[in-house]
């Protein structure tokens, strides 16, 4: 009797074991809005959020038996981060030295210096020489032997416009000019590392930038520089199995149902409110040659409250107010409540009340007044079809309550832009 055939490429496929990856980005160690110095430590008390979102994120691959992190950029909110904060984000990056877990940083926007020749803020890993760490400073291929096999990770730090003006061919270009030719030599260096590849062995492409197609969160509000997007083409074409990015704080997936996945895992915690209902986390990736699958980890970042109240028709503002805010559950949250409220109701809004409600919360970032002005019928009766952008743009911010010295001013530069707009 014959052996049955055996197909040794499909035995060792299947005795393979997944390549456990942590994936995370944009920390941003030193965002102080809506924070406090805690007492007990002497750093402001929203630093401290970002760095527990850290720790967790920490305890969650250790605990999950992790074999490689890929850190997608953004350690800092400044190129010039305290000695306090470098050292809070060295002890978080010691943990995993110590459990001979390899790290991959990526230097990102806020990582890199004013100028060129400087070091990043994370520069100080490489000079040292620090085990098991990897700094991503330029476009390159690494070859990283994890506890459960082998792996290739690429790397594609922020790209720098700087670089092309300090060549004498690009130095006459306009902005536009260059966003389009950077954009082109990051698609070029992308392409260039995935020919490096094995084609055996299975691969990630970690880059820091704005992909073509990404929806932004909150991190315009606190950007560095003007951005270049990368085609997503460039990605989903190469021999990816997953694509780890960072800079962009909205988690998603850019390659959504098809292979591999182009993720943004967002940032750890919550900048401002334009954040307020996003889900803040982290990406566990299991890393197989053809076949890599991932999933979002949420963390418990600090939540953000708005909450609107409408007092017009009552006698007492603050007792109305009151009843409502002791509805809301604002227990260690930073909030911000708007009041709608009659003009003649403003005296009675005893703000010092309404925080007293507020109690429980961790930071009550604002008591917005928005008091209802009686309509005044300015620009007679005109359909909106017979009114000029000027009046358009009057009875628009009037019914917004925008002040008349405000509403002047804005109509005045609004008036210039129609005019240069028409040039």
């Amino acid at each position: 009797m014959e052996s049955p055939t055996i197909n040794r490429a499909n035995l060792f496929r299947d005795m393979m074991t997944k390549i456990n990856v942590l994936h995370f980005a944009d920390i941003h160690i030193g965002m102080e809005n809506y924070g406090h110095i805690d007492s007990s430590s002497g750093i402001n008390s929203r630093v401290l959020d970002f760095l527990r979102r850290f720790d967790e994120v920490i305890d969650y691959g250790l605990s999950h038996d992790v074999d490689l992190v890929v850190f997608a950029g953004d350690a800092f909110k400044t190129r010039d981060p305290s000695p306090t904060l470098q050292r809070e984000f060295a002890r978080r990056v010691k943990r995993f030295v110590d459990a001979n877990v390899p790290i991959v940083m990526l230097v990102g926007n806020h990582d890199l210096p004013a100028m060129e020749k400087k070091a990043s803020s994370i520069d100080i890993y490489r000079t040292l020489g620090v085990p098991n760490v990897i700094v991503g400073w330029a476009e390159e291929v690494f070859v990283i032997e994890t506890k459960h096999g082998k792996m290739q990770i690429a790397t594609a730090p922020y790209p720098l416009r700087n670089r092309l003006l300090a060549q004498a061919e690009h130095r006459s270009k306009s902005l536009e000019e260059l966003d389009k030719t950077l954009q082109e030599i990051v698609g070029d260096n992308i392409r260039a590392m995935a020919e490096q590849l094995d084609p055996e062995v299975p691969a990630i492409l970690t880059g820091h930038f704005t992909v073509s197609g990404a929806m932004y969160g909150s991190e315009r509000s606190v950007m560095i520089g003007r951005d270049v997007a990368v085609l997503k083409s460039v990605l989903s074409a190469g021999p990816w199995d997953y694509v780890a990015l960072g800079h962009i704080h909205k988690h998603q997936n850019l390659n959504e149902g098809r292979y591999p996945a182009l993720v943004y895992p967002g940032s750890l915690e919550r900048i401002d409110f334009g954040e307020e209902k996003e889900a803040k986390g982290f990406c566990w990736v299991e890393l197989e040659k053809g076949n890599t699958t991932w999933q979002f980890i949420e963390v418990k970042a600090r939540p953000f409250v708005t909450i609107n109240l409408d007092v017009r028709e009552e006698d007492d503002p603050t007792l109305a107010a009151q009843g409502v805010l002791a509805q809301v559950d604002v227990s260690d949250a930073i909030v911000r409540v708007n009041v709608r409220m009659r003009p003649e109701q403003d005296a009675s809004l005893r703000e010092k009340d309404l925080r007293a409600a507020l109690g429980p919360a961790d930071y009550v970032a604002a008591i917005n007044r928005q008091a209802d002005r009686e309509v005044r019928e300015r620009l007679g009766g005109l359909a909106p079809e017979g009114m000029t952008p000027k009046q358009l743009l009057q009875k628009y911010w009037f019914a917004k309550n925008v002040d008349d010295d405000r509403i002047e001013l804005l109509v005045t530069h609004a008036e210039r832009i129609i005019e240069l707009t028409n040039e």
